[in-house]
């Protein structure tokens, strides 16, 4: 069986979104099939009832891919309620290189994607700071609050 891999994330502001996972995974914004203007104008040709699309749905990109084709696509999902609990599951994205790589090495690395992400909107939650167990890592929030990992 041929299956392909799509993450779903609810968010109540899609375009915000997509900008910010995009930097986070060096992802492009998913352009509209068939040569359609926008997505909305795709699903209307797929015929899709304009009354089942909300106000905005589809003239912005809602998702995004993986340039190089390996990772899966994600699209962000509006939906009206605001994040109410810690996730379930998360991202850890690994920037440091894996343990063959030095500590100090991995560190400069985790702080400079730290940087990059608090300028793209992400916000702090800890530094896992532990050299003893040859670790240097940061707990982070996207712009909507979903947890993530920088290791």
């Amino acid at each position: 069986m041929e299956m392909t891999l799509q993450l779903t994330i609810d968010c109540s502001d899609p375009q915000r979104m997509v900008t910010f996972w995009a930097e986070a995974l060096g992802y492009v914004p998913e352009p509209p099939p068939g040569g359609h203007a926008t997505w909305r104008a795709y699903w209307a040709a797929m015929g899709v009832p304009e009354a089942e699309l909300p106000a905005g749905a589809g003239d912005i990109p809602e998702s995004i891919i993986d340039p190089a084709g390996r990772g899966p696509r994600v699209w962000f999902q509006q939906v009206p309620e605001p994040k109410a609990a810690k996730n379930r599951w998360h991202f850890d994205l690994k920037v440091g290189g894996g343990r063959d790589v030095p500590l100090d090495v991995r560190t400069l690395r985790v702080k400079a994607a730290v940087e990059e992400l608090v300028k793209a909107g992400a916000a702090v939650l800890r530094i896992k700071d532990e050299p003893a167990m040859g670790l240097y890592a940061a707990a982070m929030q996207d712009p909507e609050g979903n947890e993530f990992d920088i290791v």
